[in-house]
């Protein structure tokens, strides 16, 4: 049987015989960029616009529709959305279609800043669930089904719960648990899953999609090999209208998607329909000696190396002696407990080493993992960590514990659009923000819009901010100031 052309291929091949009369500017002339070369080192003679015989995304009926049933078998959804403006565009397509404007949402505290940006759209009225927290890197865990369901008695009318599986920092949540107490009263489930698109595969734990959610989105790229700006949109049951995620996604998606980015979307979903055991084989394989190595380190340590029995388990996605399931491809370096902060540690393996971490927290450095590893790439990175690991010595290590959640006054989309004034932090305490600031990586807000600063809140992002660790508003860099609303 001849094999199915991709879409890769059906571009080179137009790119040989048509005369383009049509965007972009560039005509696929890859001589336009002389001796630099920009254009054919970034393959524009790939790069088209949506013509015949080349599907549309936002109406697709044929080379789309067909990703979008592949994409569907593989990660076990009912429906699959290809997306080319990344995760942020599926997370504000999914609060928008399932929520209606002022509507309730139940809302884990952890959740990614585009899900305060979709809040914002529909003016929703939120209800926090606080995860459970990692008492040495300060990071956030999981959400139990037991809080949710706390929450949906408190709040019986919410239209939508949104929680984030995994974490930045591999941790998972019970969504099985979760989607069997929501979809009980008559409410969807979201997982913003941007760093799960790998689940499901190999011996990973199950994606979200699997476990019953009915809105799932994917970073393709942050995980399998993908162009960056690359995600996936799942739909799953009948609590969201596929016709009002479609109309949504139209919305906040390019009308003019990037076709190099959609053969990277047609070329991932390939290479897992042909390769999946292979590829998840051998990144498990070089995870298993990794951690195997990481229990000669003496100061710093691996956070799952501690816990998971041992590295075959670990790389199965095997729980914890606390009960949790951890992403394996998530290496947690924590440096609490020794005289280096994470971005003391992120600093040093970037000069000396030349090795590049994903981020950095006040307590650790996090190393993002993929099938594009192998034994020699994390035995470069498991050489380095022995090295410092040598210089490095014990320090104090104490409990690190997120603030209290904080009052809220008014709902996110209200409190961003009244009128506001910018201070310095330390004259916060009292008043109500008018804007969010959050750390970058991983962007979760510590203070969100419509919420009283409390001193234990404003001490705790001065504390941050003096250890190195980045803080952001909506205008850039924080610089110590905060857009809060005006005294009347």
């Amino acid at each position: 049987m001849k094999e199915k052309k991709t879409l890769f291929h059906k571009l080179k091949e137009y790119n040989k015989t048509m005369l383009p009369m049509h965007m972009p500017g560039h005509k696929r002339n890859l001589a336009l960029s002389g001796t630099d070369g920009y254009l054919t080192a970034l393959g524009a003679d790939c790069d088209i616009t949506e013509i015949a015989g080349f599907d549309n995304l936002a109406e697709p009926e044929g080379v789309f529709l067909s990703l979008k049933q592949r994409a569907a078998k593989l990660w076990k959804s009912e429906e699959a959305y290809p997306l080319v403006n990344g995760s942020t565009c599926g997370i504000l397509a999914g609060i928008y279609a399932a929520v209606p404007y002022g509507g309730e949402v139940i809302v884990a505290r952890n959740c990614h800043k585009s899900v305060y940006n979709g809040l914002q759209l529909v003016n929703a009225n939120v209800t926090y669930l606080l995860p459970e927290q990692e008492p040495v890197t300060g990071s956030y865990g999981r959400i139990t089904k037991e809080a949710v369901e706390i929450a949906l008695q408190k709040v019986p009318n919410a239209k939508l719960v949104i929680v984030t599986s995994p974490t930045y920092e591999g941790v998972l949540s019970d969504i099985a648990g979760i989607c069997e107490i929501a979809h009980g009263m008559g409410v969807p489930v979201l997982v913003d899953s941007a760093h799960g698109a790998h689940l499901g595969f190999g011996e990973f734990p199950k994606g979200a999609a699997e476990c019953g959610a009915d809105l799932v989105v994917h970073s393709l790229h942050k995980t399998l090999p993908c162009l960056t700006q690359t995600a996936m949109l799942h739909r799953t049951g009948r609590l969201v209208s596929g016709q009002a995620l479609q109309t949504a996604i139209n919305m906040f998606q390019t009308s003019s998607p990037s076709y190099l980015l959609l053969a990277s979307i047609d070329g991932c979903i390939g290479l897992l329909e042909k390769r999946e055991e292979t590829l998840f084989y051998e990144w498990g394989e070089a995870l298993t000696e990794f951690y195997q190595g990481a229990r000669l380190l003496q100061n710093l340590r691996i956070l799952f190396d501690e816990d998971a029995a041992d590295a075959e388990q670990r790389c199965a996605g095997a729980q914890d002696n606390k009960g949790l399931v951890r992403d394996p491809g998530k290496l947690v370096i924590v440096t609490a407990g020794t005289d280096l902060t994470g971005p003391e540690l992120m600093e040093l393996l970037r000069t000396e080493y030349r090795i590049e971490l994903e981020m950095a927290a006040e307590r650790y450095g996090l190393a993002m993992t993929g099938p594009g590893d192998t034994k020699e790439s994390l035995t470069c990175l498991l050489k380095a960590l022995l090295a410092i690991d040598e210089k490095c010595h014990k320090g104090p290590e104490k409990e690190l514990l997120y603030p209290a959640l904080p009052t809220i006054h008014l709902p996110i989309g209200e409190a961003m659009s009244r009128k506001s004034e910018e201070l310095p932090l330390e004259e916060a305490v009292g008043r109500i923000a008018a804007e969010h600031l959050w750390a970058y990586p991983p962007g979760i807000p510590v203070v969100v819009a419509g919420e009283e600063l409390t001193e234990e809140t404003t001490n705790y992002l001065l504390e941050k901010k003096s250890l190195g660790v980045e803080l952001h508003r909506k205008s850039g860099n924080c610089k110590g100031t905060l857009l809060l609303e005006v005294v009347k």
